[in-house]
């Protein structure tokens, strides 16, 4: 187990084993067991509902039906090769 110190400015040395870039940025969530540090994701996570707006379509709303025959339709004989 790596181990490592903080230091009177709050700077922390992570053990060179566990570094992965220089500047990289870290998120700190704070644990029952102690500090996680996480890398920062490059884009604010979103969910499907964020997002479905920008979805372009256009031409009649398909039905729930429609949409399943259009999977049957296109995956038809792809299961039976396993």
């Amino acid at each position: 187990m790596n181990t490592t110190k903080l230091f009177n400015k709050g700077q922390e040395i992570i053990p060179t084993a566990q570094q992965s870039e220089t500047g990289l940025d870290l998120v700190v969530i704070n644990t029952d067991d102690g500090v996680l540090l996480k890398q920062k994701k490059p884009f604010k996570e979103t969910t499907l509902d964020n997002v479905v707006a920008c979805l372009k379509y256009s031409g009649k709303t398909k039905t729930l039906e429609e949409m399943e025959q259009a999977i049957k339709k296109a995956t038809q004989g792809y299961f039976e090769s396993f």
